[in-house]
């Protein structure tokens, strides 16, 4: 089991905190140096007041916040998670994406999904109805466009008449590509089109909120991978697809988790082919996160008890 750790660039209220190139350099320099395998930051560009008064978001762009950890670190992978293509013209995402593993080495990991809100989608002029062919589309014209090579037709939202990006990824031939979401839809696109899994644990309640399926419990998420693996064969895959879940033992909020319930879970979950944990220790609004120096105090704690254990 490998760990992402979740930075906390949605937290843009205590700014000098982390929100600073000198808070994103300390936090990633520590994650690096206590074992964490990578960092992954997520992607809210224009939220709404009702979503902020049920628990949302903002967050700092996942490029540019990505790029400053990149200038800090040597090793520490670089996740997206999720990068919405769909709020974003292809040729423009293909170029910061990029722009990102080549200043990097190829430490990106390109996490992206369909997106879930709605209103965000309008504010952005993007297309919520069409956001599941948008996404399709658009990670078939991201390899073409990260190849480097003339690119010619037109889709949705762009007509290219041999237009080519440099530079190219420094991953070939492109960063992995780990898809977001629940649903058969989802599953489906990852044989298709993905490298990783990013499953979300999501009760039923809130299934129809987030526009995706639930995953309650391990048979909830047990189904899905059967489903995945029917898909992968039905493209003809044959290697394996990086899954990375967050355990429901490590909880919000604190680094006051169970060892020994959370050891268990992780045991279950790479028994069934989970092979990277995701960390979050809080989130805005939780209460519990209030400097960076208590975030390195957690990060160092979990490092000891989970990760060198």
């Amino acid at each position: 089991m490998k760990y992402i750790l979740g930075l906390p660039t949605d937290d843009v209220e205590r700014r000098e905190e982390f929100g600073t190139a000198v808070a994103l350099t300390e936090l990633g320099r520590a994650a690096e140096d206590l074992g964490y395998e990578g960092v992954y930051v997520t992607d809210h560009p224009a939220p709404t007041p009702k979503y902020m008064a049920q628990g949302g978001h903002h967050d700092l762009d996942p490029p540019v916040a990505l790029a400053v950890v990149a200038a800090a670190t040597q090793r520490l992978r670089l996740m997206t998670n999720l990068y919405i293509l769909a709020f974003r013209k292809p040729f423009a995402a293909a170029k910061a994406l990029a722009t990102l593993d080549s200043l990097s080495d190829g430490r990106l990991i390109f996490g992206t999904g369909t997106g879930y809100l709605e209103p965000e989608f309008s504010a952005l002029g993007a297309d919520f109805a069409e956001r599941n062919e948008h996404l399709d589309d658009n990670l078939t014209l991201l390899k073409k466009i990260w190849t480097g090579e003339p690119v010619e037709g037109s889709g949705r939202d762009f007509q290219a008449v041999g237009n080519f990006a440099l530079p190219t990824p420094a991953t070939r031939p492109h960063p992995p590509i780990w898809i977001g979401g629940n649903s058969r839809r989802a599953l489906r696109r990852v044989a298709e089109h993905g490298d990783g899994w990013l499953p979300m644990r999501v009760e039923k309640k809130m299934a129809r909120f987030v526009h995706s399926a639930a995953i309650e419990t391990l048979s909830d998420l047990r189904e899905r991978l059967e489903y995945l693996e029917e898909q992968l064969e039905r493209v003809g895959r044959t290697g394996p697809v990086d899954v990375m879940l967050s355990p429901v033992a490590l909880g919000y909020g604190s680094a006051s988790f169970d060892r020994g319930a959370l050891t268990a879970e992780l045991s279950q979950l790479a028994e069934l082919g989970v092979s990277y944990a995701g960390v979050t220790f809080a989130f805005p609004g939780s209460g519990g996160l209030e400097t960076r120096a208590q975030l390195l105090d957690w990060m160092e704690r979990f490092a000891k008890d989970v990760i060198r254990a």
